[in-house]
């Protein structure tokens, strides 16, 4: 099964640049997912590539990082703000990423609107 994640351009040219090999999340799919479809949000607000997970890793946040940083494609200061309140987080392992061409627009490719976080396809 597959799921759409709403990524920040930024982070998402990352993820295709090879750059960012972690993108995280304070909450994780219920259902198996195999694959990620990227939608890059405002400005481009286009569904950009794809990649597959090679695995999700959950744990207390500075073993999180620790075990992710190198690979992460941002500071330890926006890590620590995207999970303040939290007592753990997850990370997900890219790997088999392939970015689009053309890109697509999601609701003429999926027929639904953009997630805040992510929805199943």
């Amino acid at each position: 099964m597959k799921a759409l994640l709403s990524i920040k351009p930024q982070f998402a040219a990352l993820i295709f640049s090879g750059e960012k090999k972690y993108e995280y999340r304070r909450q994780i799919f219920k259902k198996e997912i195999d694959t990620v479809v990227v939608y890059a949000s405002s400005p481009i607000k286009k569904v950009i590539g794809e990649f597959k997970i090679e695995r999700i890793e959950c744990d207390e946040l500075d073993l999180l990082w620790k075990n992710t940083c190198d690979q992460s494609g941002i500071t330890s200061e926006f890590f620590y703000s995207y999970f303040i309140n939290k007592d753990y987080g997850f990370a997900i392992k890219i790997k088999d990423a392939v970015e689009y061409s053309p890109r697509l627009d999601l609701k003429e490719a999926y027929g639904i609107l953009p997630p805040q976080s992510f929805t199943y396809i």
